[in-house]
């Protein structure tokens, strides 16, 4: 427990001080937002906001991370390692696209097919990697099961490993990929996906330390949780919980600072290991509600202008719909992180109302 405390407070003293430091880097090298022109024009004010600082999101995570583990003399665990694999593994991703933006000065970074293949790269080494690494009671960080607060019923490998394996790998990837874009699209205003992002890191914690304390390789029993490493996974979270409130300090409008696809990729990212990993796979879409829904409206606005030429919403995502109403940016942030929080205060509802309706 004390790890967790440690982490959360080192990335949040991380991300608070060394933004700020970053941004006069950013700054200096003149590396600024370059702003769509089929946007919103009140966006066009941003032009030139230094970009980038899910570097220090990341920094931050793992920093916190390696010095909780160093200040109590513990060693890390293949789940935690895992998910700061995924976080960085996207992260580079969405540096090299938001690079190429920065650099050419343009909108368009990395092409959708580029990006896709990053992320698909980073997301089956993690695949495969987490179905490997048996501890001494033969858990592995991932399970072949779909799981909602824990594994269900329904095994990928129903036709044996190897097919398990290739579906597994399929499946993860999918959410990877569902999560780390949902987080993208959603960070379109000042705030906006950081400090969405925030509750659903803290969900995790405590998701994490309640499935550490009823787990069934220390206290066994019917409800238990048979998850490896799910106190490391907790001190993960944390380091990601402090690091998005201290980044959200320079973040909140008027921003100065945004975080970019180098960040927006890592914190789905991560919160998709964080989902994989705790055995919470389906209930990610509850509790990063807002993340879905905000994606769903790009789906949707995709698919009815290519069938019937005709827009649902006047702009997609969802939160520029709203900023054509006329709606106050500051206005839309607090709402959306309303919903949010409705979503989250959900999922911990299913996730804590499971144990106690399953309890014996």
């Amino acid at each position: 427990m004390k790890a967790v405390v440690i982490a959360s407070v080192v990335s949040l003293v991380v991300a608070l001080l060394g933004t700020p430091m970053f941004i006069k880097y950013l700054v200096k090298q003149g590396y600024g937002q370059f702003i769509r022109d089929d946007g919103p024009t009140s966006h066009h004010t941003k032009r030139g906001t230094p970009t980038m600082g899910g570097a220090v999101i990341i920094l931050a995570t793992v920093l916190a991370y390696t010095l909780a583990h160093l200040v109590l003399w513990q060693p890390p665990t293949v789940s935690g390692l895992l998910v700061l694999f995924l976080m960085v593994g996207m992260g580079a991703v969405g540096f090299a696209d938001d690079f190429i933006k920065i650099s050419r000065q343009r909108s368009l970074g990395l092409k959708s097919g580029q990006k896709l293949m990053g992320q698909a790269a980073v997301g089956i080494v993690f695949a495969l990697l987490a179905l490997q690494f048996p501890n001494d009671a033969l858990r592995r960080p991932a399970s072949t099961h779909i799981s909602f607060v824990r594994d269900t019923a329904i095994d990928l490998a129903f036709a044996g490993p190897v097919i398990g394996m290739i579906l597994f790998i399929l499946w993860a990837n999918l959410m990877i990929a569902g999560t780390s874009n949902g987080v993208n699209l959603t960070d379109g205003l000042d705030g906006l996906a950081t400090g969405s992002s925030v509750m659903v890191f803290a969900a995790y914690v405590v998701i994490s330390i309640w499935q550490f304390n009823q787990n069934c390789q220390t206290n066994p029993g019917i409800n238990c949780y048979d998850v490896r490493d799910p106190l490391d996974l907790a001190v993960v979270a944390a380091a990601g919980t402090g690091a998005c409130f201290g980044f959200l300090w320079w973040n909140a409008s008027p921003a100065k600072i945004f975080m970019g696809d180098t960040g927006s990729l890592a914190l789905g990212g991560a919160l998709a290991g964080l989902a994989i990993l705790s055995r919470t796979e389906l209930l990610i879409v509850i509790l990063g509600g807002l993340f879905v829904t905000i994606t769903a409206s790009v789906i949707i606005q995709v698919a009815s202008f290519k069938s019937t030429g005709k827009r649902v919403f006047r702009m997609a995502p969802l939160q520029h719909h709203f900023e054509l109403l006329g709606w106050q940016e500051v206005t839309i942030v607090i709402r959306f992180w309303i919903i949010a929080g409705l979503f989250v205060g959900a999922g911990l509802a299913l996730f804590y109302g499971e144990w106690v309706v399953g309890a014996p």
